[in-house]
């Protein structure tokens, strides 16, 4: 038997041995995979944001700006929380039921400010 008549069978024994390797390894290539698509997904945004700044720098600007001042009204809101103490205050209150008027005439509505004239209800 010569050399080239044993090259598939030795093909198929380092085609197995590399599939069990595989196999051994499959959870981390799925793990692969997913790091791969996330870098892809970022590599391309990246992409798309740095073209959208330099076509509009006032836009990119505003928009960081905007950014800086709510997290600036969130740090104040945070402090004067921690600041009053953060608890409700106490205190008392009672509910006031509202009754109808017992009037025999109907009220008059005011004049308008287009100058309309007065009617009743």
């Amino acid at each position: 038997m010569s050399k080239f008549e044993s090259l598939p069978d030795r093909a198929l024994e380092l085609v197995h041995a590399i599939s069990a390797n595989l196999k051994e390894a499959a959870p981390k290539a799925g793990q692969w995979l997913e790091t791969g698509a996330k870098f892809g997904a970022l590599k391309t945004g990246a992409r798309t944001a740095g073209g959208f700044i330099r076509r509009n720098p006032v836009v990119a600007v505003a928009a960081v700006a905007g950014a800086g001042l709510l997290w600036y009204a969130a740090a104040r809101r945070k402090a004067r929380i921690q600041a009053e103490g953060g608890e409700a205050i106490e205190g008392s209150a009672r509910r006031i039921d509202a009754r109808r008027s017992e009037r025999a005439e109907p009220r008059r509505r005011r004049a308008s400010r287009n100058g309309g004239d007065e009617s009743t209800e």
